[in-house]
């Protein structure tokens, strides 16, 4: 994936006419880390990378790291059945028709964006595979010792 470069300042994508639908506003989250990971319920991995999610939450949110999770099912009962199970503090964004994933152009699931404090676009994790843990957190460990702009 080319990583297009985002400012969150200017970054609002809609999402509109289905259930569920709701816009993604990033500009809230400027001068932070935002990890923006797309996820579904029918997705396995999505269901490994849910806990660890929410300790990365736990353990980085003080100090600047915002966690979006945006989901991707069509059926907002399986969203909503998922997520009643894990979703912790993280904040959801439910885009059935998939409008804000197409402007990412990502191919697998789950795929987190990361995108750093100056709002530009800085990795992406394709996929979640346990034992990566540690990269994935290093990762925005590196963002986070990064000065806001």
């Amino acid at each position: 994936m080319k990583s297009p470069v985002f400012c969150l300042a200017a970054l609002m994508l809609f999402v509109g006419g289905a259930a569920h639908g709701e816009p993604l506003d990033l500009s809230k989250y400027r001068g932070k880390v935002v990890y923006l990971d797309f996820w579904a319920s029918w997705c396995t991995p999505c269901h490994l990378s849910f806990p660890w999610m929410n300790d990365l939450e736990q353990s980085y949110g003080r100090e600047g790291l915002a966690i979006v999770a945006v989901d991707l099912d069509r059926d907002p009962h399986a969203a909503d059945s998922f997520l009643a199970e894990n979703r912790g503090a993280l904040d959801i964004i439910h885009d059935p028709k998939g409008d804000i994933a197409r402007q990412f152009n990502f191919r697998d699931m789950p795929t987190a964006i990361l995108i750093g404090r100056d709002g530009r676009i800085r990795g992406t994790h394709n996929g979640f595979v346990t034992g990566q843990e540690g990269a994935y957190q290093a990762d925005v460990v590196r963002l986070l010792a990064e000065k806001a702009p």
